[in-house]
């Protein structure tokens, strides 16, 4: 348990001091600068477009840490040497996410908060986006393992991980936005339905590919 920690600690320390996680901050905070410049001051179009637009850049925001997850330690034979001390790949995926979900979905959270204050979201819908928010983002960072351990060594990694994202991440997206309508219906139970399913599958695809990329 201690050597799990441990490993959830570095992904997080990596993301923090090697820039993995200000990038994608920072695109997150400039779209929401960004977007009322160009739909004008109108307040009630901000309102009930701008939910949209932070869920759009949250997905987006997910792509630019992907080549940073996994290349570097096959590179460096921080996987191997892992492998040769008996964890299996699926764990070390594990650690992965888990430390995503530290280092990048928690600051995007906070983030939110200022977004949401730049766009001119009403208050009413701020509490919806930060819980549809906080289910989604461990689908996403389950993802953005799994996509960095298909892609990892080659060439146009990311442009490759977006066509990879892009699909699987719609139905989030879609269900996310929907949390915001004026009739959610059952929106955010298929949001966090669909968040578990993937966040559950995410540490097995991830193992499966960091094991064919060994061969």
């Amino acid at each position: 348990m201690k050597a799990f920690i441990a490993l959830v600690a570095r992904e997080v320390r990596l993301a923090w001091t090697g820039g993995g996680l200000w990038l994608p901050v920072i695109f997150y905070l400039a779209v929401a600068t960004l977007f009322p410049f160009v739909t004008g001051p109108d307040k009630a179009l901000l309102a009930r477009t701008g939910g949209g637009i932070l869920w759009i850049a949250a997905l987006l925001a997910t792509l630019l840490p992907i080549e940073r997850l996994i290349l570097p330690d096959r590179q460096s034979g921080v996987l191997d040497q892992l492998a040769l001390r008996g964890w299996s790949d699926e764990l070390v995926a594990t650690a992965k996410i888990a430390g995503q979900i530290v280092a990048f979905a928690l600051p995007l959270l906070l983030a939110t908060i200022v977004g949401s204050a730049l766009i001119g979201l009403p208050e009413a819908q701020l509490g919806t986006l930060l819980l549809g928010l906080a289910l989604a983002l461990p689908a996403l960072s389950g993802l953005s393992v799994m996509i960095a351990a298909l892609t990892a060594g080659l060439s146009g990694a990311s442009a490759l991980g977006g066509l990879l994202l892009v699909p699987i991440t719609i139905p989030l997206l879609i269900f996310g936005a929907g949390t915001l309508a004026e009739d959610p219906g059952n929106a955010m139970q298929l949001l966090a339905a669909t968040s578990l399913a993937i966040t559950a599958l995410s540490p097995f695809a991830a193992g499966a590919a960091l094991r064919a990329g060994r061969v």
